[in-house]
């Protein structure tokens, strides 16, 4: 059985809890990419990891990726502000959709460093103009945001090795 199939009914149960508590009528799940889209600010970080991995399917790659670090930024926020949720909650959900939904975001995303680059700009900007109910400001937040920025700028003084190292694994490399 693949991740993703072990994964989906999980998905299921938890998009109908986060649906519940959401503005929009449906669960995210049951909504239209562009519904998503439009009402992502209200949802749980999961439903951050849902529309990644439908525009990714899509071929809107580049969006995929902006929404996957967007979703990183808003669920490890929310795991850092409240630590006392169950592991085997939204913890493990978190960890499972990094591997599941993560894996193929980032190894598109980290064959042209200079868009990631850009695109994790945009996801902290984003994230910066628009309020997160599910994790309060603060230094937890913070810490997040930080760590993303810090990750930005390791990657961008690596490069030239996260690109041989691409390489050499018949990766892709979209730019120089």
């Amino acid at each position: 059985m693949s991740p993703r199939s072990v994964l989906r009914p999980v998905l299921v149960a938890f998009g109908l809890v986060i649906g519940a508590g959401a503005a929009a009528a449906q669960p995210p799940a049951q909504r239209s990419t562009a519904e998503m889209t439009a009402t992502i600010e209200r949802d749980h970080p999961a439903a951050y990891y849902v529309l990644a991995r439908r525009l990714f399917a899509e071929g809107r790659r580049d969006e995929a990726v902006f929404w996957f670090y967007t979703g990183q930024i808003r669920f490890r926020a929310r795991l850092a502000t409240h630590p006392n949720l169950p592991r085997d909650g939204e913890p493990a959900l978190f960890g499972s959709l990094s591997e599941v939904d993560g894996r193929p975001i980032n190894e598109y995303a980290f064959g042209d460093i200079p868009r990631l680059a850009g695109i994790i700009d945009r996801a902290l900007a984003w994230d910066a103009a628009h309020p997160d109910r599910y994790a309060p400001q603060g230094k937890a937040r913070d810490d997040v945001r930080a760590g993303l920025a810090r990750m930005k700028a390791q990657i961008l003084a690596t490069a030239d090795e996260i690109r041989a190292t691409r390489a050499r694994n018949g990766l892709e490399n979209r730019s120089r």
